[in-house]
């Protein structure tokens, strides 16, 4: 393929929808904010599938590093297929889907408000069912997203997430670099990550890894791996990996470590080095490494934001395997861009 991809571009624009988000969402995040915060949850429930769900996975350690609210994932099909309710009384609700649109999200979402829960969607469609059934939207303002694989909308999905925990903790610190990540993501996605490319390009298996909120990046990295390049990339924490999945690994097996500059970064550091010194080929995006490969990466000014920007160099990345490959990640096989689920 000569021309430039929907997915190209799209990462392009990556920066400018967070800036857009951000200029544009302010009302809309501070009341939901404020109701969270009127209503003192005893913990939060996550609703979303896909790329949606790692953006929730993602939220669910910033609400946990940050505000000490527990967040659970719940199960669409229980109200959807089973039809059974959940005891919801005290919870906030974050629903996440970019259309809007999967009836089993809907259900989920409609079946919690009704229960008790203070509804809060994240979405690039104001006006999907899943709005309508929740208490608070806070639109993405992403634009339209052409490419069947989301990039911009993964990344305003969870910033939006952060911003949000960030107004209900009034972390002013946290704030300060969500308002700086238009400029990080500039450079994010331009960041060369050609020596990953070039080992992935002839595999067929590889494994992603992260530790806490990072963890969430190595998710959205190993599915995106499946979606563009048809690579079978499986993640895991770093914490877990040691325990079994390292058997599979031989000479010059891939392995890509998401590393934030976090209290987990020395830990997951010391286990690429581990699974490097075993012969695989594996890349991290920190400094600290010694048998693995160092990636150049952005840092954003806070541990919590971090992960946004690897994200965006990842994006950047990936697209670029799945075109050396022969692959069209704008319309990846068997898939299509809203996938709606009862």
């Amino acid at each position: 393929m000569t021309a430039a991809t929907h997915m190209f571009r799209e990462i392009r624009e990556i920066p400018g929808a967070v800036d857009n988000l951000l200029s544009r969402g302010d009302k809309a995040v501070g009341a939901a904010a404020k109701a969270i915060r009127d209503l003192d949850p005893l913990f939060l429930v996550s609703v979303a599938r896909g790329s949606s769900d790692h953006a929730a996975t993602y939220a669910k350690y910033v609400s946990e590093l940050l505000t000490g609210l527990p967040v659970a994932s719940v199960g669409p099909s229980v109200a959807s297929v089973y039809g059974r309710t959940l005891r919801l009384e005290r919870a906030a609700c974050l629903a996440i889907s970019q259309s809007g649109k999967s009836p089993d999200i809907v259900r989920m979402v409609d079946m919690a408000g009704k229960q008790g829960a203070l509804s809060v969607a994240l979405t690039n469609n104001p006006d999907s069912d899943l709005a309508k059934v929740s208490a608070h939207t806070l639109e993405l303002h992403a634009g339209e997203e052409l490419s069947v694989a989301a990039t911009k909308t993964f990344v305003t999905s969870a910033v939006a997430g952060v911003w949000l925990l960030a107004e209900l903790a009034q972390d002013g610190e946290l704030l300060a670099a969500i308002k700086a990540l238009p400029a990080a993501l500039e450079r994010a996605v331009e960041a060369d990550w050609g020596p990953l490319c070039e080992a992935v390009t002839g595999k067929e298996s590889l494994y992603c890894l992260g530790r806490g909120p990072a963890f969430a990046i190595s998710n959205e990295a190993a599915l995106k791996f499946k979606e563009t390049c048809q690579v079978h990339g499986e993640s895991y924490s770093s914490a877990e990996v040691l325990h079994g999945p390292v058997s599979i690994v031989d000479q010059g097996f891939p392995v890509i470590a998401m590393a934030a500059a976090d209290a987990a970064e020395g830990a997951l550091v010391e286990v690429a080095d581990q699974i490097a010194a075993k012969g695989a080929t594996v890349f991290v995006t920190s400094d600290r490494a010694q048998a693995a490969t160092r990636l150049p990466v952005e840092r954003t000014g806070h541990p919590l934001t971090d992960p946004i920007a690897l994200i965006a160099s990842f994006y950047a990345m990936v697209e670029k395997t799945a075109v050396a490959r022969g692959i069209n990640p704008d319309a990846p096989r068997h898939l299509r861009k809203v996938t709606e689920t009862v």
